[in-house]
This record gives structure tokens, C-alpha cells and sequence, in this order.
């Protein structure tokens, strides 16, 4: 039977990437943003309802992903993959990060993912599916400036780390993936293919999904770290 993955913040950068991917590979996608029109048109760009959906959700809010586990259940018939990608930064120095931006990146980052486990891990050890949150270097390096994304991606790395050992027992696997300097949209930038060739390319986390996805399941790698085999500076 085919399997079904649910990929959050799945509209552009990094889940759109991967659930390009895992629709190659043969999987059953459905993707999630804020915005259902969005939402749609990004599944459309993939391939038809018969093998990709989108849906609103807000991971925010643990109701709304449960909710799209539950059209996801009511399209697909099962789930057997959940990726907690959803995220966002804001960057800038202590003392002008807003409360508000604090709030936003730890309720998207971290609780979003806390919501996303939460909604679906009943249908994950039913099925001894997979869980997978994209995490970032970002969770291990701390740098000037990202004080609260550096929070946000240090709690990603060790919910999901401790996730592992809570499911593991139940047949489950949990893999947290920590990319390094993406090509994407993220923090409003603009992808340049000749300006961002060096970085990772968003198809390159799905492939590796796809090969995680391919693993006996026996073997479980918990946490990967990925980052661009050389640096813009290496190419000047």
C-alpha cells in the first residue's frame, strides 16, 4: 500500500522541495500553509489529487492540525509520515527583538512542532510510520542576532531527540534533520539560482528523505546534520 506523508509549511522552500520528491519516489502527499488557496495551487504545481492535496492548517494551533490529519485520513484513507517543517526568523539584536516576534518564531518553530507530533502520533504507531522534524544548524550553532531562533531550533533538536525515545518502543522512528544554508524563501529572501547554486537546493532534503524513507527499519539515523559542501567564500 502506499504510504501517506504530511508535510507542514509545504507551500515553498523546503517542504515544497521535499514533497516534489517523495511524489517522484511514489509517495501520497499532502502539504499544508495558512492559506488553503495557496495551499492548492503550490499541490497543483506537483501533481493531482490522486497523489498530492493541500490543506489550511495554522501549527500554531494544535486543533487545526488535527483537523488536517483528519482530511488527510478522510482523503488518503492512513498516514504513515509526519514532517514538521512549518518555521520561520526573525533576527535582529536582544534588545530590539519585539516579544511578539519572540512568541511568533517559538509558537511556529517549536510548539508548531509539539502540535504536529501531538495530531498525528496515534496513526504513526498504528502504522509504525515516521517522524521527521527539519530542525537547523541553527539548533546547535548559536550566532549573534538569532536569540530567539536559536531557542526556538535548540527546543526543535531536543523535543524531537526525546520523541525518539519516547516512540521507539512503538515502532516508530524519529529523525530530526538539521540543514544548513538552504536556497529557499525563507526570511523573505529572494532565491537567485546563480548567486544561491552553492547552498543546498530544497530537492537535495528531499532526496534524503526519500533514502531515510528507504531505510530498513531497523536502523534509525536520529539526527542529521546537512550543510552545502563548500562555501560562498570557498568559491571566490
Amino acid at each position: 500500500m502506499e504510504k501517506v506523508v504530511y508535510i507542514t509549511g509545504g507551500t515553498k522552500g523546503i517542504g515544497f522541495g521535499v514533497a516534489e520528491k517523495l511524489v517522484e519516489a511514489g509517495y501520497r502527499v499532502a502539504i499544508s500553509g495558512r492559506d488553503l488557496d495557496t495551499a492548492k495551487k503550490a499541490a497543483a504545481k506537483i501533481g493531482k489529487e490522486e497523489v498530492i492535496i493541500g490543506l489550511a492548517s495554522d501549527v500554531r494551533e494544535l486543533d487545526s492540525e488535527k483537523t488536517a490529519v483528519a482530511e488527510i485520513k478522510a482523503h488518503f484513507g492512513r498516514l504513515d509520515v509526519m514532517i514538521a517543517n512549518a518555521g520561520l526568523g526573525v533576527f535582529g539584536n536582544i534588545r530590539d527583538l519585539r516579544p511578539e516576534d519572540w512568541h511568533k518564531m517559538i509558537d511556529t518553530n517549536l510548539t508548531g512542532v509539539f502540535n504536529s507530533i501531538k495530531a498525528s502520533v496515534e496513526d504513526l504507531i498504528a502504522n509504525k510510520g515516521y517522524f521527521i522534524s527539519i530542525a537547523s544548524l541553527a539548533g546547535i550553532n548559536f550566532f549573534e542576532g538569532g536569540s530567539g531562533y536559536n531557542a526556538s531550533k535548540f527546543g526543535v533538536v531536543g523535543f524531537t531527540q526525546s520523541v525518539m525515545l519516547d516512540l521507539r518502543a512503538e515502532g516508530v522512528k524519529t529523525t530530526t534533520i538539521l540543514p544548513g544554508s538552504v536556497t529557499s524563501n525563507f526570511n523573505n529572501h529572494s532565491p537567485d539560482l546563480n548567486k544561491d547554486a552553492w547552498k543546498i537546493q530544497p530537492e537535495d532534503v528531499g532526496e534524503l528523505i526519500v533514502d531515510l524513507l528507504k531505510m530498513n527499519h531497523r536502523a534509525l539515523p536520529s539526527k542529521i546534520e546537512i550543510r552545502p559542501t563548500q562555501t560562498a567564500n570557498m568559491l571566490k
